[in-house]
């Protein structure tokens, strides 16, 4: 039995449930053909419209702002799930968007009437997840079509970070899904457009670091049990520091995007810079993960850390570590902090 065959299966109670749904106008859609039908294929499932979606539904921080720069803020059914303030070129857009905090449950999603699910997390059809929609073969039943960021690709339907290929996790996936977006959304110049802007701007900071000292870069979230999650190899974060002129100090580590470690391991690893990575708020700025720089900082134990001793412990957001339009936000935020002669404020 194959993964797919088996999440369809897991979720059959679901879409029988979710069937019962037609009053609110989820209803299998129309056959993607005809002069104005597009299909591309994401995460090794086909995605196929016949004609642009009209009512997209973004979950989490990078399809929003994706939603948002591509041009079809109007035609948000929805959106859940901020992680920080979004850029402020997108603040006007998401002030008329409709927004809630949480991601809805399966009901209250195709309460909405989607045609197309954008995700920006992989959890979000992922049946181990409490706050799973379903998974994407049980929404494609049900006339709705979904999308995930393909560097967050799952190794199969209904799975989330396991087994990512370190290899989808790159700057041309991105570009790619902007592209295939563009396209099925009918914003093809539009995607274009951001495609080209993101890429320039990554590059003029790739030339700028070009020949720097590489510092070994640790993205650590201090927990309130004592515990701490750092960054791992698959993250996106790691291509960021790569491009802005870093190491991830534990890129190897590749299990899981967040792996816990204990305070003994960060000691162990001494990482010359040490970036915070606060969520899950939508007024999030960089200011707000101060309190998380004071615990890192405040703590005995670290206090022959390098990057404590050198004061480059750094207030960051989680929003910046994500595969979506924040790349370039992102690379540039980065650079800035890992080679401030470089890039003078």
């Amino acid at each position: 039995m194959t993964p797919s065959v088996f999440a369809r299966l897991r979720t059959g109670a679901l879409l029988a449930s979710a069937l019962l749904l037609t009053g609110c106008g989820v209803q299998a859609g129309p056959a993607a053909d005809g002069a104005n039908a597009v299909a591309r294929a994401n995460c090794g499932i086909d995605v196929a419209v016949p004609a642009p979606p009209q009512r997209i539904y973004a979950a989490y921080q990078p399809s929003i702002e994706i939603a948002h720069a591509l041009g079809v803020t109007d035609r948000l059914a929805g959106t859940a799930f901020l992680d920080s303030a979004v850029l402020p070129e997108y603040q006007a857009a998401q002030a008329r968007s409709p927004y809630v905090e949480k991601l809805p449950s399966r009901d209250e999603l195709l309460a909405q009437r989607p045609d197309f699910v954008l995700s920006g997390f992989n959890g979000v059809f992922a049946t181990s997840s409490q706050s799973s929609v379903g998974t994407r073969a049980s929404l494609h039943d049900l006339g709705v079509e979904t999308w995930v960021l393909s560097p967050l690709c799952p190794s199969a339907d209904g799975l989330a970070d396991e087994a990512i290929d370190p290899a989808t996790v790159r700057f041309d996936n991105v570009y790619a899904d902007l592209r295939d977006l563009g396209a099925l959304w009918g914003v093809a110049d539009r995607a274009d457009t951001v495609v080209a802007d993101l890429s320039s701007r990554i590059e003029a900071v790739r030339a700028k670091v070009a020949g720097a000292p590489k510092p070994r870069v640790a993205v650590l979230t201090p927990k309130d049990d004592g515990s701490y999650t750092v960054a791992g190899g698959i993250d996106f974060i790691s291509r960021i520091i790569e491009a802005a002129g870093g190491v991830n100090a534990f890129g190897d580590l590749t299990e899981r995007r967040n792996v816990q470690i204990g305070a003994e391991q960060l000691i162990a690893r001494d990482p010359d810079i040490i970036l915070t990575s606060l969520c899950c708020k939508a007024t999030y700025v960089r200011a707000d993960a101060q309190p998380q720089v004071d615990k890192i900082t405040g703590n005995p134990a670290f206090a022959n850390l390098t990057a404590v001793r050198a004061k480059t412990v750094h207030p960051f957001l989680f929003a910046d570590r994500a595969a979506g339009v924040r790349i370039a936000h992102a690379t540039e935020l980065v650079a800035g902090l890992l080679h401030p002669g470089l890039f003078p404020k």
